[in-house]
């Protein structure tokens, strides 16, 4: 879809109800709105739909009435949920269903991913990666250099940031030199929302015989993606966040068809070829799909939630989703010039500009952003805190509104105004 978007907006209350009024995407009776919450908080727990509840009382049910005869007379059958999932999600990604499986979590399918395709040989032996990644990504690539046996200190070289807010993907293509075995990188930035260029960097990539995976965590379920179109060679996200399958949600992976005949690395039974998994073969022969890349039995009540939820991705359409995302969150940063940015409450905004360099959230810089997440979350609204500086606020398309973005800003304005954030302690909680 074309991203390069000219919005006209206005600072009042009434325009932002407008909004409201004739928007043509709204899902929001599809989900459970917790009571005086403005609910900002879609990019770390998306919020619980009644889709997604029906999809675990009916599994709930199967289990109580059919036992284990769900893993065949289920509906959908238990044994085959994993691969069904991915096959209902692959359009969100651009892959063919044998492309895409819902399995493990995310750092697990991570480490299958890379212990696949993180092969050092010939003096390849770097893992090209980037500094602003979430560190689970970091923790788990280090891990696997030292698992082949080489120096993580060494062989894991991150992509510097020049701002700690973006990366310059030009870059990172001067980066990928010959001794480069592979790059995993973020789709999307946590801290600051930048979307990263996945075509360029893969088209790049293969032009110097590396293969490139990358995590899609914060952008599956808010920006349409073209693996196969892309020609990218594998990825892997959690349902967790805009997909909205809830806490620790089974998580999803993605091998290009290309790959598809590659020994997994990390085997396990359900990665076996389903017609003859209970053969009880000693011998691993792995499924020639995704699924493949499977190693344990599927959390089936952690995949409930998901048939439902993505009923209602698909229902609204990805590209539709994507227009209103932008549409949304370009309000929010327009409300923050207007009324933040100056004086007192000046807010710096830490998200590119450019529609199609951002993803679904929106970084609001402070040095005091901590104690000023606090604050809004006592107000009833509920964004979340990210050190050094940001307060990442991320109006979701399926259930948030342009008047709760309003009063987000406005609220946001009185607890800087006032300083109210100065009741509050410097101590960050456990979770923020």
């Amino acid at each position: 879809m074309r991203e390069e978007i000219e919005y006209q907006f206005r600072t009042d209350e009434e325009f932002a109800r407008t909004l409201d009024r004739d928007d043509p995407l709204s899902f929001r009776d599809h989900f459970f709105i917790p009571e005086s919450k403005i609910y900002m908080d879609g990019n770390s727990l998306g919020l619980q739909s009644r889709n997604a509840r029906q999809g675990v009382q009916r599994v709930l049910d199967e289990w109580k009435t059919l036992g284990i005869g769900g893993w065949l007379e289920g509906n959908p059958p238990w044994f085959y949920y994993a691969e069904s999932l991915g096959a209902k999600a692959r359009g969100l990604v651009g892959a063919l269903p044998e492309e895409v499986v819902a399995t493990g979590t995310t750092t697990i399918n991570l480490h299958a991913l890379v212990s696949t395709f993180y092969q050092p040989h010939h003096g390849r032996t770097t893992i090209l990666a980037d500094e602003l990644n979430f560190p689970t990504d970091i923790y788990a690539l280090r891990s696997q250099i030292r698992l082949k046996g080489h120096d993580p200190e060494r062989d894991l070289v991150l992509a510097p940031s020049d701002d700690g807010r973006y990366l310059d993907e030009q870059t990172i293509v001067g980066m990928m030199t010959d001794d480069v075995a592979l790059v995993c990188l973020p789709s999307v930035l946590y801290r600051s929302g930048q979307l990263l260029d996945i075509k360029y960097l893969t088209e790049e990539a293969h032009k110097r015989g590396i293969p490139i995976g990358f995590d899609c965590s914060h952008s599956v379920g808010v920006v349409p993606h073209y693996f196969d179109e892309w020609g990218v060679d594998f990825a892997f996200w959690c349902s967790y966040k805009y997909m909205n399958g809830g806490p620790g949600s089974t998580a999803f992976l993605y091998v290009n068809k290309a790959h598809l005949q590659k020994e997994p690395a990390l085997a396990g039974w359900f990665g076996y070829v389903k017609e003859k998994q209970f053969d009880m073969n000693l011998e691993f022969e792995h499924a020639q799909s995704a699924g493949g890349w499977q190693i344990s039995s599927p959390s089936i009540l952690s995949s409930a939630p998901l048939e439902g939820a993505l009923d209602i991705i698909l229902q609204a359409g990805i590209e539709n989703i994507r227009r209103k995302s932008l549409m949304m969150t370009s309000y929010l940063m327009y409300l923050v010039d207007e009324i933040l940015a100056d004086g007192p409450s000046t807010v710096r905004i830490g998200t590119p500009r450019e529609p199609a360099r951002r993803g679904g959230h929106v970084a609001l810089e402070h040095e005091e952003a901590m104690r000023i997440c606090e604050a809004l979350k006592v107000r009833g609204v509920i964004p979340d805190f990210r050190p050094p500086d940001v307060i990442r606020v991320a109006p979701i398309p399926l259930y948030t509104t342009y008047h709760e973005i309003w009063r987000v800003v406005q609220n946001l304005k009185e607890v800087v105004d006032t300083r109210e954030y100065e009741t509050f302690p410097p101590e960050r909680n456990a979770i923020s």
